[in-house]
């Protein structure tokens, strides 16, 4: 049978992401592809007690349905963790536990944005978070990222032609570029948004994986009405594997998200919800997030020393001082088919998976050099050998 299938997913493709992971479950791939954490970051001992005791303690709970909005103890622990961060105001804010950001943020804009809405975003940006916005036809724009978050002068100019119904951004560490948005410009973009009446989405997955410089406020402490949405995760700091992520924003915004997380898997999963609270009540966070910045720190800094060790100087890269990713871009004059067959080539032939720059532009002829690399989840054996084939790849294609 021809199936016809709706014009909401018709013109969704599987990610490019997908598609090299498909190479990476070969044994013998390297895989710089994937954003998951480092295995030895995971707290499995620390999880699999807790799950042990919520079998044997609470399993009528724990096995059962719950409310939409969330198991209540982790919403009440989530919104202290929150409010310490001057994130949460108790005056209007509410949270909802959501299964995972993606979800958080797809229920974002559904509640928001209606068919034709302009919504803005970084370019690049999480191919993830990109594909969810464009299943509701939103008209989905680019604003350039630059060093130290987006082009000003771009948001004014979109601002000013009007109808922008939200702005998604992704301020610390990244994905798929590992830069980290400044204060100066996550207050001008705050004005800007708030003289045009836009809402902004602040996207906040890899904000405790911050090992280098100083920390930087959240867009959402500057917000005083409950224009800012703010999603968070425990994937990156606990598993991803259990799937459970928040969403920070006016309480009537989490009502219209408690309706339409209805319609779509009615809650998160329980047995996820208890163990993460159990964990946050027993265990100290910062001390539990400050081992988790000490291997990224040196998982980034083994792989920036190989890429410049072993690259061609032609291309350049990104220093992040957090997150899971470095962005690699290849010399001027180098098209973005050329830049896709560099990294198709290194999977298939070479054996090491890269994910081509291709997979995060807002538009499928969006024209980009660079592709994105994961430091997390490799050994430092498979860094330094997988670096050492790029770089030789690197040199035969693009010289010295």
């Amino acid at each position: 049978m021809e199936f016809k299938f709706s014009q909401k997913v018709s013109h969704l493709q599987a990610s490019a992401i997908r598609e090299i992971l498909k190479y990476s479950s070969d044994p013998a791939v390297i895989s710089f592809a994937a954003g998951s954490p480092a295995p030895e970051a995971l707290p499995t001992k620390a999880l699999e007690e807790i799950s042990a005791e919520l079998l044997a303690e609470e399993p009528s709970i724990a096995f059962q349905y719950g409310v939409t909005e969330g198991y209540q103890p982790l919403r009440d622990e989530v919104k202290k963790i929150l409010k310490k961060r001057g994130v949460f105001n108790p005056e209007y804010d509410d949270v909802i536990i959501t299964s995972g950001a993606q979800q958080a943020n797809e229920l974002s804009a559904k509640v928001l944005c209606d068919e034709g809405d302009v919504m803005l975003a970084e370019s690049p940006s999480f191919v993830g978070s990109l594909n969810a916005f464009k299943s509701y036809h939103v008209d989905l724009q680019g604003i350039t990222l630059e060093n130290d978050g987006i082009n000003l002068d771009e948001l004014e100019q979109k601002l000013k032609a009007g109808g922008v119904k939200m702005l998604y951004l992704i301020p610390n560490f990244q994905n798929p570029t590992g830069k980290t948005m400044s204060w100066e410009k996550r207050e001008k973009t705050f004005e800007l948004c708030q003289k045009y009446g836009t809402v902004i989405l602040e996207d906040n997955p890899y904000g405790d994986l911050r090992f280098a410089g100083e920390d930087i406020k959240s867009i959402k402490t500057l917000d005083k009405e409950g224009s800012v949405i703010y999603s968070g995760t425990f994937s990156k700091i606990l598993s991803p594997g259990i799937r459970v992520g928040y969403v920070c924003a006016h309480k009537d915004i989490i009502q219209k998200i408690v309706v339409c997380k209805q319609v779509a898997d009615v809650h998160s999963t329980m047995w996820s919800q208890m163990l993460v609270y159990r964990f946050l009540k027993r265990y100290d966070l910062d001390e539990h997030i400050s081992k988790l910045r000490g291997i990224y720190e040196h998982k980034t800094n083994l792989m920036l020393e190989q890429i410049d060790k072993s690259f061609s100087s032609k291309i350049t890269h990104t220093c992040p001082q957090g997150g899971l990713f470095i962005w690699c871009t290849l010399p001027e004059g180098v098209t973005t088919e050329q830049m896709v067959e560099f990294c198709t080539v290194a999977v298939r032939d070479y054996k090491v998976a890269i994910v081509p720059g291709t997979a995060f532009t807002i538009n499928d002829t969006d024209e980009t050099r660079s592709f994105r690399m994961n430091f997390s989840t490799s050994t430092d054996e498979n860094i330094i050998k997988g670096c050492e084939i790029l770089g030789r790849l690197s040199k035969q294609m693009f010289g010295d």
